[in-house]
């Protein structure tokens, strides 16, 4: 499994939210794909994948992270720092209560 699919399943489970991934090599999720990171991801041409966000119900998106689509090491630290982060926590925190 994908390191991001995996850490992602596992943000989902921690935060108590669906996931949604998107295949850029799949037509219709491409192109909501290149939507999202265009309003709020790091985007240019050629984008780096993946990225992660947040789609809260109110419509507000949170890009938490940009990894490094051949150099697996740093999008796997990027990960531990991201699931260890104070935002998390206190994410998750006003979730449970």
């Amino acid at each position: 499994m994908p390191l991001s699919i995996r850490n992602g399943k596992r943000l989902a489970t921690r935060l108590k939210v669906p996931l949604r991934t998107l295949d850029i090599d799949r037509g219709r999720q491409a192109t909501l794909a290149d939507r999202m990171v265009k309003a709020y991801g790091d985007a240019s041409p050629d984008y780096l994948i993946p990225q992660v966000f947040l789609e809260w119900s109110d419509g507000k998106v949170d890009h938490l992270l940009t990894g490094f689509s051949e150099q697996a090491p740093r999008t796997a630290q990027a990960w531990r720092d991201l699931l260890a982060s104070d935002w998390i926590r206190k994410v998750r925190a006003r979730r449970s209560s």
